[in-house]
């Protein structure tokens, strides 16, 4: 079910915020969401794709850095994670 996806998904993003070590579980998790893409509308899958790039990307800086802020980042995929929710309760 899609909404269970959203919230392994969450649980999976708040472990990766807590331990950053858990990031390349997280980013094999989040590109593995096939269902859920199915579900929601195409620009869900782009925008979610691309910011899990960025993470995979963000993870080969020990630190923030000017060109990637994982924080950010995480931010930005828990905001996509409220948005793909909203859509799918209001297309029930």
């Amino acid at each position: 079910m899609p909404a269970d996806a959203i919230a392994v998904l969450r649980t999976s993003l708040a472990t990766l915020r807590s331990d950053a070590t858990t990031d390349r579980t997280f980013v094999q998790m989040a590109r593995s969401q096939e269902d859920l893409f199915k579900t929601l509308p195409p620009q869900f899958e782009d925008v979610w794709l691309g910011l899990v790039d960025r993470l995979e990307s963000s993870a080969l800086f020990n630190e923030e850095s000017c060109s990637f802020s994982q924080t950010d980042l995480l931010d930005k995929l828990a905001l996509v994670l409220d948005k793909a929710e909203a859509k799918l309760t209001s297309s029930n």
